[in-house]
């Protein structure tokens, strides 16, 4: 949902917001997932790491070819929007098991 201010920073502060609730949603999640243990609970947590350094070099290669934005503002709006992606798509995932 796109939000129309003159400043910016009240979007990317809201966005912020909303990404950190989700987070918090999908570290419970993935805690049970881990804590049944087993090869479910060993995959998640592989899946967890590999996604933590896959999330690092995606957003590098963004940052470093222009891709985020050129202005504090874009590039905070950008990076939210890229991270969201990956914690909606987790919860999704997750929510289902």
């Amino acid at each position: 949902m796109k939000r129309r201010s003159s400043n910016p920073w009240t979007s990317i502060g809201f966005d912020a917001w909303r990404l950190g609730l989700e987070t918090a949603t999908v570290i419970g999640l993935r805690t049970l997932a881990i804590a049944r243990g087993g090869p479910a609970g060993e995959a998640e947590t592989r899946r967890m790491l590999a996604e933590k350094v896959d999330a690092g070099l995606a957003l590098s290669g963004l940052a470093m070819t222009g891709r985020l934005g050129l202005t504090p503002a874009s590039t905070s709006a950008r990076t939210l929007a890229h991270l969201q992606r990956k914690v909606s798509a987790n919860r999704r995932r997750l929510s289902k098991g």
